[in-house]
C-alpha cells in the first residue's frame, strides 16, 4: 500500500501545483537516402527539469514515443531512437528504473518512402518533470511531404484510384491555413467531401428524431459561393443583434456557492470540527487581550482564505482556459477523475486514510512556534490545511475537478476555492467574536463520521458523471442513461439505508440509534432513489438531467416527445435547409456539457419549443467534444495568431464556433438563414421558456422578411 499512497500523493501534488512551458523544442529533417528520411526532434529543458526517454517498463512516467496522425506513401523504419546523454536512474516514486535526459536531448524517427508522392503528419509525445511536479504529456508536431519518392511503387498498378474531390480537399488541408478565414476555407474543403452525392441527405448520414426519416430527393444546387458563405465569419453581424450577459454572472455565483457548500461540509468532518474550539480558545487566551485575540482569529481566517484561493489560482495557471475545456471531455483525464473520486469515496467509507506526509505538517507546525506575528498565524493556518487534508482533500479534489471541467470562466477554480475558504474560515471568526457560541456548538462525536460516509456516497455518485463523459465522447456505450440511473438508484437507496442504521462501515458505532435529522435525510435519499426509477423507462427526471447521459442513449423510451437534431454535420444540414426553404438553428453542445442537458430537458421538452425546433427549423447539433478522427488533419491559425492542429470532429466544430461566431462556450444557440447569416442574437444558458420561444419567433420573423 505504501507505493499506492506515494503515487496518489504525487498525482495530488501535480494536480494542485503549477507549471509553465519548461521545455523548448524544434524539428529537423535529414534525407539519408532516396528512400529514407530521419525526423530529428531536439528538446531543451530548463534547469532542474528532466525529460523521460524510451525503453523502460510501462506503468511509470510518460515515455517518449512517436505518433502518426496521417500518412501516405510512408512507413516507419524501426522505433524512436534517443540520442546521446541518456541516464538510467531508480525512480523512488514509481519504484522502478527509468531512463531520462537532464539536459538537451534528441530523438530520431526514421521513415521509409514507399511511393513517389508521399506525406506524413506526426508528433513526438514526451513527459518532463522536476523534483516537485510534472508537466502534462507534451507533444511536438512534424510534417513531411514531397513527390520525389521511389517511382517503382507508384508504377506498380496496385494502388487504389484517387478520388478527384478528395485530392482537392486534401490539397486544401495540406496547406496550413495562414489566417482564421483560410482555416475555415480548409475546413469547408474537407467537409465538402461528404456532400458529393445525394446519399448525404439520407438518414444514414444524419441523426433523426424517433420515427422521423429524411429521404433524399434531387440534391439542391449548392455552389462554391454558397459553401464559402456558410463558413464566413459573422461575428460583427451577431454583435449587431446584442448578446446575453446574465449567464456569466450567474455562473460565477453558482461556482462560489458550490465552493461555499463544499466548505460547509468540510467543517463538519472529524479533521476540522474538533480543531475549531481549540484554535479559537488559543487565540483568546494566549495574549490575555480579548481585542488582540479577536484580531488574531480574524487574521487566521483571512490566512485560510489566502491559502485556498492561491491553490485555485495555481490550478488556473497550470491548465489555462483552453486546456480546462479539453480536460472536460478528455477520456484519460475523466477516467482519472472517476478513479480519484472512487478512491476518495473508499477513504470516506473507512477503507483507508489519505494523508500527506506527516513531516510536512510537523515542519510547518515547528516553524510556526519559532515565529511570531502574522507569519506565525499564517503558518498555523497552513498547518490546518495540511492536518485536515484527509477530510478536506476529497472535497477539494471534487470541487476543483467539477469547476475546472465545467466549461466556465478561467477563474472558476479560484472562485470555487474562495467560496470553500470563506465557509471554512467563518466559524473561527464568529466564535472569536462571540465566544459564548462555543458552549452551544455541537460536541465532537459519531455524527461526524456519518457526515464523512454521506460524502463518500455523494463522491461515488458524482464519479459516474466523469466516466459517463468519457463514454459519450468516445462512443463506447458502456454507461447509457438507464445504466447510469440504475447505479444512482442503488447508491442513493444504500445511502438511505445507511442513515437508518441498517448498513454499517468500519468507523460506525455498533449501538448507533437513528436520530430525527438522520431519519429525515434518509427519507429524502430514499425518495430521490424512487424518483429516478421511472427514468429507467424514459421519464425526463429533470432533477438529474444535468448529470445523466442524454435520453438518446437509452434503449427503451416510453416518452416519444424528445427533440433530437436532424443533423450533426453543418454542411449537410445547411444543404437540406436550403432545399426545403427553412431557417437553421445551430446547437453548439458537448457530451460532457451539464447545462446543455439542462436546456434539452427543461426547455426543449416544452411542447411549443419542441414543435418549433422540429417543424419550423432545421436543427443541427455540433458536438465540440466528439472524438471521431477527421479524414485529414488540419493546421489552422487562431485569431491571436497561434497555430492549432485539428484532429477530431470536435476540434473542427470548436474552431468553427470560435472563428465564425466568436464564442467558445456551450450551450450556444444561433439562428441562420440559408446564406449562413444570423437571424437573431445568440442564446446561451437560460431556462426561461418564454424567452426561448421569443428567441425562436424573432428568428422566424426575420427569415420570412
Amino acid at each position: 500500500m505504501s507505493r499506492f499512497y506515494r503515487v496518489l500523493s504525487l498525482f495530488l501534488l501535480a494536480f494542485f501545483t503549477t507549471a509553465t512551458a519548461q521545455v523548448t523544442g524544434n524539428v529537423k529533417y535529414n534525407r539519408i537516402s532516396p528512400t529514407e528520411i530521419d525526423i530529428v526532434f531536439s528538446l531543451t529543458p530548463q534547469a532542474g527539469w528532466h525529460i523521460y526517454s524510451t525503453g523502460f517498463a510501462a506503468g511509470g512516467p510518460t515515455r517518449a514515443e512517436f505518433g502518426v496522425d496521417a500518412k501516405n506513401g510512408v512507413e516507419l523504419a524501426g522505433g524512436l531512437k534517443p540520442g546521446p546523454g541518456e541516464k538510467t536512474v531508480e525512480d523512488p516514486i514509481f519504484e522502478m528504473q527509468v531512463r531520462l535526459f537532464e539536459g538537451p536531448c534528441t530523438f530520431t524517427q526514421r521513415v521509409r518512402l514507399t511511393e513517389k508522392d508521399y506525406s506524413l503528419q506526426g508528433y513526438l509525445r514526451y513527459g518532463a518533470c522536476n523534483d516537485m511536479n510534472c508537466l502534462p504529456p507534451q507533444s511536438l508536431s512534424c510534417k513531411i511531404s514531397g513527390s520525389d519518392g521511389p517511382a517503382a511503387a507508384a508504377a506498380s498498378g496496385n494502388q487504389p484510384q484517387a478520388n478527384p474531390a478528395a485530392n482537392e480537399a486534401a490539397a486544401a488541408v495540406a496547406n496550413a491555413a495562414t489566417t482564421p478565414d483560410a482555416g475555415l476555407e480548409a475546413l469547408a474543403a474537407l467537409s465538402s467531401q461528404a456532400l458529393t452525392s445525394d446519399a448525404d441527405l439520407t438518414a444514414t448520414d444524419t441523426t433523426t428524431a424517433p420515427g422521423d426519416t429524411i429521404t433524399a430527393t434531387a440534391a439542391a444546387p449548392v455552389s462554391a459561393d454558397d459553401i464559402k458563405a456558410w463558413w464566413s465569419p459573422v461575428t460583427e453581424e451577431l454583435k449587431a443583434f446584442g448578446e446575453q450577459s446574465e449567464y456569466a454572472d450567474a455562473s460565477l455565483f453558482y461556482i462560489f456557492l458550490l465552493g461555499f457548500l463544499g466548505g460547509l461540509l468540510a467543517l463538519f468532518t472529524p479533521c476540522v470540527w474538533p480543531i475549531i474550539p481549540m484554535t479559537v480558545s488559543f487565540f483568546l487566551k494566549r495574549s490575555g487581550d480579548r481585542k488582540k485575540g479577536i484580531r488574531d482569529a480574524i487574521t487566521y481566517g483571512l490566512a485560510i482564505i489566502v491559502i485556498y484561493v492561491a491553490l485555485g489560482l495555481l490550478i488556473t495557471l497550470l491548465f489555462g482556459a483552453s486546456a480546462l475545456n479539453d480536460l472536460s471531455t478528455n477520456a484519460v483525464f475523466n477516467i482519472i477523475f472517476f478513479l480519484m473520486l472512487v478512491v476518495f469515496a473508499a477513504s470516506f467509507f473507512g477503507g483507508f486514510e489519505i494523508t500527506l506526509p506527516s513531516k510536512w505538517s510537523n515542519a510547518v507546525d515547528s516553524k510556526s512556534e519559532q515565529t511570531t506575528g502574522l507569519v506565525s498565524i499564517f503558518l498555523m493556518a497552513f498547518t490546518l490545511a495540511l492536518v485536515s487534508f484527509s477530510c478536506t482533500g476529497p472535497i477539494i479534489g471534487f470541487l476543483l475537478v467539477e469547476v475546472s471541467t465545467g466549461g466556465g470562466t478561467v477563474l472558476a477554480p479560484a472562485i470555487g476555492m474562495l467560496g470553500f475558504a470563506v465557509a471554512l474560515a467563518l466559524p473561527f471568526t464568529l466564535f472569536a467574536l462571540f465566544p459564548t457560541l462555543l458552549k452551544s456548538a455541537p460536541k465532537s462525536g459519531g455524527w461526524m463520521n456519518t457526515v464523512k460516509v454521506t460524502l463518500g456516497f455523494l463522491e461515488l455518485a458524482f464519479a459516474l458523471k466523469f466516466l459517463s463523459v468519457a463514454d459519450l465522447a468516445y462512443g463506447w456505450r458502456i454507461l447509457d442513461r438507464e445504466t447510469f440511473l440504475a447505479l444512482w438508484v442503488v447508491i442513493f437507496a444504500l445511502l438511505g439505508i445507511y442513515l437508518l442504521g441498517w448498513l454499517k462501515f468500519p468507523h460506525d458505532d455498533d449501538n448507533r440509534r437513528t436520530s430525527v435529522p438522520r431519519f429525515f435525510l434518509a427519507l429524502c435519499s430514499l425518495a430521490f432513489a424512487v424518483y429516478m426509477i421511472p427514468g429507467l423507462w424514459g421519464a425526463p427526471c429533470k432533477a438529474v438531467s444535468a448529470f445523466a447521459p442524454p435520453i438518446s442513449t437509452q434503449d427503451f423510451v416510453l416518452d416519444k416527445t424528445n427533440v433530437e437534431p436532424k443533423f450533426k454535420d453543418y454542411e449537410a444540414g445547411m444543404r437540406y435547409a436550403k432545399e426545403h426553404g427553412k431557417p437553421v438553428m445551430i446547437d453548439f453542445t458537448g457530451f460532457g456539457c451539464v447545462n446543455c442537458r439542462k436546456m434539452e430537458m427543461a426547455v426543449w421538452q416544452d411542447a411549443q419549443v419542441g414543435r418549433m425546433l422540429t417543424e419550423d427549423y432545421v436543427l443541427i447539433s455540433l458536438y465540440v467534444d466528439d472524438k471521431t478522427p477527421l479524414p485529414e488533419r488540419v493546421t489552422v491559425k487562431e485569431t491571436d495568431g497561434t497555430e492549432t492542429t485539428l484532429r477530431t470532429v470536435g476540434d473542427k466544430w470548436s474552431y468553427f464556433q470560435r472563428t465564425k461566431f466568436g464564442a467558445n462556450a456551450q450551450p450556444f444557440y444561433v439562428l441562420l438563414n440559408n446564406e449562413g447569416k444570423p437571424l437573431n442574437r445568440s442564446y446561451s444558458y437560460d431556462e426561461d421558456i418564454d424567452k426561448y420561444v421569443g428567441f425562436l419567433r424573432t428568428g422566424l420573423d426575420n427569415y420570412n422578411q
